[in-house]
């Protein structure tokens, strides 16, 4: 496997590539670096830590200058893996050039290497904005947790025909107007291999089925961290959250019965020095 870092470039020449891209959400400089040295392609600084990391129902709350702190520690960590940073609710949607200050921002402040926003058609504007400043850009469609309310919750859309075309309608405008990559969350499999075949860039699915060009999941679900949502399209690739707790537990014990610090955790004085006087 290359040490080489990941860039835009290389995600796009993979469009036609039979090796699908891999993307983990990451949040912190620890988790960044173990997924780096996993060989994940891209890390997804997704303002879905306003549910995972921050405890909230949602992810409107989530302010740019949290983005900004949160991708700035997985960059620090990310040698290989490209950084890509979410453009938080309300960073992009006032004017294209309001999102062209805030995706500054999370390029000079944060260190992202990309940044992402959700919406399709609605969106164009403000990528070719964000793009013709030379800034990466990957688009999102489909499921836009951003958009919860409007939806009536976290649903499946392009169930209908006319849903569908409006999603490949999404898609072909965010390729014309400069995005190197488009996410596509919660569709049916047929509705995203459709789109899949019919643009130019690569597409990264999130339940979105087995026919596009790369996966991404939320890391604390691949690691089995976080239980508050459970969706079908998820798989934990290990149960983490409950060896962690049993970890916690037998810590606690030892701490209680006063099995931990043993003598070989702890330091001692050397020859000549005195503990203080109480």
């Amino acid at each position: 496997m290359s040490g080489k870092k990941v860039t835009t470039t290389q995600l796009l020449s993979r469009k036609h590539s039979p090796e699908k891209i891999a993307v983990v959400t990451a949040y912190d400089a620890t988790i960044a670096g173990l997924l780096d040295a996993a060989g994940v392609d891209v890390l997804m600084v997704g303002d879905s830590l306003g549910m995972v990391v921050q405890g909230n129902e949602n992810t409107l709350s989530v302010t740019l200058e949290e983005m900004i702190y949160h991708c700035r520690a997985v960059a620090r960590a990310a040698t290989r893996a490209h950084v890509v940073c979410d453009l938080p609710f309300m960073s992009y949607q006032v004017s294209p050039e309001q999102a062209l200050v805030s995706a500054g921002r999370l390029m000079k402040e944060g260190a992202a290497e990309s940044v992402k926003l959700e919406g399709g058609e609605i969106a164009a504007a403000s990528v070719r904005k964000i793009v013709s400043a030379g800034i990466p850009v990957m688009g999102h469609i489909g499921l836009t947790p951003q958009s919860v309310h409007r939806m009536g919750g976290f649903r499946i859309q392009g169930r209908t025909l006319d849903a569908a075309q409006a999603l490949m309608n999404d898609a072909r405008a965010l390729e014309e107007s400069g995005v190197y990559a488009i996410v596509i969350e919660g569709v049916p499999s047929e509705v995203a291999e459709s789109i899949t075949r019919a643009v130019n860039v690569p597409t990264i699915g999130i339940g979105a089925g087995p026919g596009t060009d790369g996966q991404v999941l939320v890391c604390y679900d691949l690691l089995g961290m976080y239980g508050a949502l459970s969706p079908k399209f998820v798989r934990r690739f290990r149960e983490l959250g409950g060896e962690i707790g049993e970890a916690a537990k037998e810590y606690v014990a030892a701490v209680r019965d006063g099995a931990f610090p043993a003598p070989q955790h702890s330091f001692s004085m050397t020859e000549g020095e005195k503990p203080p006087q109480v």
